[in-house]
């Protein structure tokens, strides 16, 4: 019988989300969602000094922001809570003595000045392998190397130590990653990883690998970065004696700069000017980075303070999705504009790819534009009020509706309506120059001042009104109208193009537009 999938996404408290690990937790989310499993969130913090406050919630915030639905986690509660692994340190300290007592892990009293000394050493010899492993632990002060009275004085007299799993000397570590095919690693060049640290925590190593078992993880999906840990962990759930339910590894391309070389990192997003954060970071300094560092952490030094995120450059959470589920992932057709549903249904392990995939952040504002496209006027509208009311600019409803319809076609942000159409929300103060040098004369003068004296005469000014009352006062004066219409749209917007003449006119209504000609006519002379 098929084991049920349990995916999670396991960040670390640390400070903003990396946009690569929305990545990871949306791809754990499609394969859980389209196996019918269950999705799990974990917050990896058992390095206290690397934790910001404010960064749980902002892992929470970002990922309901997305659409990323949660069944397990801190905040949901679920059968395997505690989902904070420093609520479960207890837990952690008492596999970790199982581990020794079966000799699968050892005793380690080295201080860290010891440990220099060796590593100086090793550099200095110019040894192959230069970690705490088989080559060194008996040169070393562990119970391995000490006689076992001196080890029981040493504990009994309460001498800090650390426990350290014992790495086999010889034989090959083999598993079967989904993403990577057959992975194969000498055991002698993997160290004895510290497992449960001098101040009675876990590492990351430990801690991962036994919430994975004790959660009943089906498949751990997580970013290439992390691929060398994953032989140090087959040999954990070897020494717990857990292989048969091991979950199964897929291990994700990276997300590599715009110029296709190197990992995204912060420093990238800041010098060609985009976010890598899904919400602006508006908490304190970031940890810097270590060796217990997650496997959904971002590995990149982070800024202080404020930072820019996608929802507030404008993105719509749907776009932003659908761009990073092909950054990695091609589904079974060549569509490029996936719902989530489709995205669910569509998603493959087998079809990432290895190779990583270069950040095109003019591809995601393309999707972005797509996904404006998509929105019905009145969806627009909702999406336009508060960039609106942020602006104190304040329009009846059916306004912003009709605004919404003429612009999204043009835009690729919904704020550009504001920036691009701003004709919408106040006269012109220039006229496009060419514009005037070349349409500007006595016929168009004329016709803009009889035109200005027609709309008296218009009880309700919609779009077809506006097209034939333009139309009739040029036929009157003996004129073409399509000779006309641009210099029209720049007495009342400035600019020579735009969205439709008719329905700008419709928008601004009689009194406006009625006063906008006169301050064309008034503010541009005759050449």
């Amino acid at each position: 019988m098929a084991r049920p999938v349990r995916v999670r996404f396991a960040p670390s408290p640390t400070g903003p989300l990396h946009i690569g690990g929305v990545r990871t937790a949306l791809y754990n989310y499609l394969f859980a969602r389209q196996q019918g499993g269950t999705m799990i969130l974990r917050i990896e913090d058992t390095d206290q000094t690397r934790f910001v406050p404010g960064a749980e919630d902002y892992i929470r915030r970002s990922l309901a922001w997305c659409g990323i639905e949660l069944d397990e986690s801190p905040w949901h509660g679920g059968p395997h809570a505690p989902y904070r692994q420093s609520e479960r340190k207890a837990t952690y300290q008492a596999l970790a003595r199982q581990l020794v007592e079966r000799g699968q892990a050892y005793y380690a009293f080295d201080t860290p000045a010891e440990l220099e000394t060796m590593r100086q050493q090793l550099l200095a010899s110019k040894a192959e392998h230069t970690g705490y492993g088989s080559q060194t632990r008996l040169q070393m002060k562990n119970s391995l190397s000490l006689p076992a009275t001196e080890v029981q004085a040493r504990l009994a007299a309460g001498e800090p130590y650390s426990v350290r799993l014992l790495v086999p000397a010889e034989g090959e570590v083999v598993f079967d990653d989904l993403v990577r095919g057959q992975v194969r690693v000498q055991a002698n060049t993997i160290d004895d990883k510290v497992l449960l640290k001098s101040d009675g925590m876990p590492t990351y190593h430990l801690a991962n690998v036994v919430d994975d078992h004790l959660m009943e993880i089906s498949h751990v999906i997580r970013g290439e970065e992390w691929l060398p840990s994953a032989p140090l962990h087959v040999l954990l759930y070897r020494a717990f004696g857990w292989e048969a339910t091991r979950p199964q590894f897929a291990h994700l391309p990276l997300l590599l700069k715009p110029e296709g070389e190197g990992k995204l990192s912060k420093r990238d997003g800041d010098r060609l000017g985009f976010s890598v954060f899904p919400l602006a970071w508006d908490g304190g300094a970031p940890a810097p980075e270590t060796d217990e560092t997650g496997p959904d952490d971002e590995p990149t030094p982070q800024p202080t303070g404020r930072s820019s995120g996608f929802r507030e450059d404008g993105y719509l959470p749907a776009a932003l999705l659908n761009f990073l589920a092909l950054l990695g992932w091609h589904p079974t057709t060549d569509q490029e504009l996936l719902s989530l549903p489709e995205m669910i249904a569509q998603f493959d392990l087998s079809r990432i790819h290895k190779a990583g995939a270069r950040f095109d952040i003019q591809k995601a504002k393309w999707f972005n534009q797509q996904y404006i496209k998509q929105l019905s006027n009145e969806e627009l509208a909702q999406q336009l009020t508060p960039e609106l009311a942020s602006r104190n600019l304040s329009l009846p409803p059916a306004k912003v509706v009709a605004i919404g319809g003429l612009m999204k076609e043009r835009i690729t942000f919904v704020k550009d309506i504001v920036t691009d159409g701003a004709f919408f929300f106040e006269p012109p103060t220039e006229y496009d120059a060419q514009v005037v040098a070349k349409k500007w004369n006595a016929d168009l003068t004329g016709y803009l001042a009889a035109l200005q004296s027609a709309l008296a005469t218009v009880p309700q000014l919609d779009e077809a009104t506006a097209r034939e009352l333009t139309h009739q006062v040029a036929e009157q004066r003996g004129l073409k109208p399509g000779s006309l219409m641009q210099g029209l749209r720049v007495a009342l917007t400035g600019a020579p193009g735009g969205p439709d003449l008719m329905g700008i006119i419709a928008v601004l209504g009689q009194a406006e537009v009625e006063k906008r000609l006169g301050l064309a006519l008034a503010m541009v002379p005759l050449p």
